[in-house]
């Protein structure tokens, strides 16, 4: 199963890459300036010194002042929308593409494997729309292109250009782009 390149890095380093898909909500707009400081320094060890204040300031704010968790250490691509947040849990390790669209009460990280350990993160491709009440845990990647519907439960791979629902969350239907497979005219 192909299911896409997902960069491993921001295309950006802009702080405010996010701020136009956020627009009209300004809570999510905070979040994200919030986390892209927070992701700046965390990659560097001397900043992560100078300004071990600001990620816990970062972890205070964004985790009990405005009820989102969103660890410095994930990769969010460029263009994320946050829909209210409230609830939302993007654990460490998480690598999400750009474009993407998060409904309040997702979580999204690893889970405890059977020898004690964790699994690895989940890994979500470009332009995928996540629903509310979402859940994808352990070493998942999710396509580009993707709708997961309300309420899904997500522990196993997704292709591209798929729309998927329920718990576990099952295909319910295969979007197709016709446009670049087929040459018209």
């Amino acid at each position: 199963m192909r299911l896409g390149r997902v960069s491993e890095q921001p295309n950006s380093v802009s702080i405010f890459q996010d701020w136009r898909e956020n627009k009209g909500n300004f809570k999510s707009r905070l979040v994200m300036v919030f986390y892209r400081l927070a992701f700046l320094i965390q990659g560097n060890k001397i900043l992560s010194i100078l300004f071990f204040w600001y990620l816990l300031i970062y972890k205070f704010i964004i985790g009990w002042v405005l009820n989102i968790g969103i660890s410095s250490k994930s990769v969010i691509g460029k263009g994320l929308r946050i829909q209210y947040g409230f609830g939302t849990v993007i654990g460490g390790q998480t690598v999400i593409g750009n474009s993407c669209n998060i409904s309040q009460l997702t979580t999204i990280g690893n889970k405890i494997i059977e020898n004690g350990t964790f699994s690895k993160s989940p890994i979500i491709g470009n332009n995928v729309d996540i629903g509310v009440n979402v859940t994808i845990i352990g070493d998942v990647r999710i396509g580009n292109n993707v709708v997961i519907g309300a309420g899904a439960v997500i522990t196993k791979d997704i292709e591209n250009n798929c729309v998927v629902v329920g718990n576990p969350a099952v295909l319910l239907k295969k979007k197709y782009d016709l446009t670049s497979s087929y040459d018209i005219g």
